[in-house]
């Protein structure tokens, strides 16, 4: 097994809750707020780090707005993110294959 490296998983993705953020916005190319903590059964305060964390990689954007008076975050992901997510899949599945 001298081709195992685990370092070639990313690590601001591998985490359960942004692994769920990446995975959905691959998907939905962008979600507010309330519909990732929703889909992620987390908090506002878990939600809002984990998105903190990918925001600052570059592999998501925040953008900040009001709807009917009420604040309204949407969540979008980037070039770059959508690229790191490949990228970590790819090691993941690397990863797989090498335990079978």
């Amino acid at each position: 097994m001298a081709a195992f490296d685990i370092n070639a998983l990313d690590e601001v993705i591998h985490g359960r809750v942004r692994l769920g953020i990446m995975a959905y916005l691959v998907g939905a190319g962008s979600a507010d707020f309330g519909t990732l903590k929703a889909k992620l059964e987390t908090t506002d305060g878990n939600l809002s780090v984990h998105l903190r964390k990918l925001e600052e990689a570059g592999y998501v954007t925040a953008t900040k707005s009001f709807r009917d008076r009420k604040p309204l975050t949407e969540v979008a992901l980037t070039e770059p993110g959508r690229k790191a997510f490949a990228d970590y899949l790819d090691a993941l599945g690397r990863l797989v294959s090498q335990g079978r």
